[in-house]
């Protein structure tokens, strides 16, 4: 038997104290250096200062205790973690002079590949570049109280800030627990950022939760983003690094995206006040800028509410593929629930072509109150088809009330125009809307519509290869369930009301 001497004292006393100097030493508390933590003096100065210490020594954690940090411009570093704490609000200040020069960037500054808000990273309240292994994370906030929605275009020496969070061509991020609220343009704005996780966090915002632009595998979790009037998660690929990337790699899971009005999310009452706000947006996008591409993203069990509905959009030239979008359920949706759009705005180099859009599965949907007079909406250009693309277990109610003048309705190409489903204007059908695609199949879905509607459930124009199986939608109009124009290839099997057919070729127009 071995026997070990008894522990001495003095020893645990010495070995206590080396792993409390050690935790101290790795931990930079911002009142330590100055900050002051009560909402009315600029602690900018002491945060940066706990953050340069923080890199000097390699690397460590800056704490925020409870108190209210009203400050400008906060410069990341590498190895650095913010920890935001239970009670502690970093709040941005309304001070212009507070905020660092925009940068330049040529290629939104002066051939306008894209908003200035993707070209400039240094006018966010909190921002890096050219970093590695930074976090932010903690149950405390960031409100950006100061911080603008937009900018003066006419004004190109403006200083305000108008992100919560900005980063650019960064690697191993993470993001977890923390509010956002009133994010200005960009709650979070992520460029040329890879291996980053945004875990848990609130965003209830004026404009775009996030957005994740040219970024390569990304984890979204357990996320909730209210933003009545932009986006709520959105993937993009500009030009804003001068250079085509895609973002890629990339998955959406259990999150909530609505358009409520803002506040009304972290306060828990979730209203929506229509005259102020008729089409909330909030949604989950793809795009609009859209240079680099899209490949390899899934989306799965999230929930939309009081928004727009589901954007995939290629406008700019990317090639937007193999994306899976499974379990979802929607509520009180404004305009298309499902929206796939090529286009050719071509906002970007010449002679750039025009994208694609195919390999997309989407399954497993739930929507209800569908309002506005548009269903699913596909829209190709007539050289450039939307592709390959399975709906498949699919239960849609629409408010229905559409017209027989809205049946008659030829809604514009607009192939160069900004992809907003409703600036199409209300579709001759209820349902599903399709135009210039390609190997479309409809499986086990279910549409239903309140108010009675003139248009027929289903319009397909330009489609090459259509399969309908086991899909219900019944129409107003006796045996119309179907309208089709220039169809080839397309089959009908289990359809209630519609009997099982294969038509090869539709020339002109013909009903179901």
């Amino acid at each position: 038997m071995t026997l070990h001497p008894p522990i001495n004292a003095l020893s645990l006393a010495i070995a206590c104290a080396l792993i409390t100097s050690a935790s101290a030493a790795s931990s930079y508390d911002v009142r330590a250096y100055g900050a002051k933590g009560d909402g009315q003096a600029n602690d900018a100065a002491a945060i940066n200062g706990a953050i340069e210490a923080a890199s000097a020594a390699g690397g460590g954690t800056v704490d925020f205790p409870a108190g209210t940090y009203l400050s400008g411009s906060i410069h990341l570093k590498s190895n650095v973690a913010l920890f935001l704490g239970q009670g502690a609000t970093i709040e941005a200040s309304d001070d212009n002079k507070a905020y660092d020069v925009p940068e330049a960037n040529s290629w939104g500054d002066t051939l306008h590949y894209q908003d200035f808000g993707h070209s400039h990273f240094h006018d966010g309240l909190i921002w890096g570049e050219d970093l590695t292994n930074i976090s932010i994370t903690g149950p405390g906030r960031i409100y950006g109280k100061g911080l603008s929605r937009d900018r003066e275009r006419d004004n190109p020496n403006q200083k305000i800030g108008n992100k919560a969070i900005a980063l650019k061509n960064c690697r191993n991020v993470t993001l977890r627990d923390f509010t956002i609220e009133h994010g200005g343009w960009f709650g979070i704005l992520a460029t040329g950022v890879d291996n980053m996780t945004i875990d848990a966090l609130r965003i209830d915002t004026n404009r775009d939760g996030m957005d994740v632009d040219c970024c390569h595998n990304v984890r979204i979790s357990n996320c909730s983003v209210n933003s009545p009037w932009d986006d709520g998660i959105c993937l993009k690929s500009s030009f804003g690094l001068g250079q085509f990337r895609s973002t890629e790699n990339v998955t959406i899971s259990n999150c909530l995206v609505s358009g409520y009005d803002e506040g009304t999310l972290l306060d828990g009452t979730r209203r929506h006040d229509a005259a102020k706000n008729h089409a909330p947006t909030g949604r989950i996008k793809f795009g609009t800028e859209s240079n680099g591409g899209f490949k390899a993203i899934t989306i799965t069990n999230c929930v939309f509410e009081c928004s727009r509905g589901l954007a995939l959009e290629t406008v700019d030239g990317a090639r937007l593929e193999d994306v899976t979008v499974s379990n979802i359920a929607m509520r009180t949706i404004f305009d298309a629930p499902i929206f796939l759009r090529i286009g050719a705005r071509m906002r970007g180099p010449e002679n750039t072509p025009v994208g694609v859009l195919r390999h997309v599965i989407i399954s497993n949907i739930v929507a209800e109150d569908v309002r506005g007079h548009q269903g699913i909406l596909v829209a190709g250009l007539e050289s450039h088809p939307v592709e390959d693309v399975l709906l498949d277990n699919i239960r849609m109610e629409f408010q229905g009330g559409g017209t027989a003048e809205d049946a008659r309705r030829e809604p514009p190409e607009m192939m160069h125009d900004y992809p907003e489903p409703g600036s199409f204007g209300p579709t001759p059908s209820w349902a599903l809307f399709v135009r210039h695609a390609a190997n479309l199949v409809v499986h086990q879905v279910v549409f239903s519509r309140g108010a009675e509607d003139q248009r027929s459930p289903v319009f397909l124009e330009d489609v090459t290869g259509a399969a309908f199986e086991h899909v219900a939608a019944r129409p107003d109009i006796a045996g119309a369930t179907f309208v089709l124009r220039d169809v080839t290839e397309f089959s009908t099997q289990s359809c209630p009301g519609v009997p099982d057919a294969t038509k090869p070729r539709i020339v002109a127009s013909e009903r179901l």
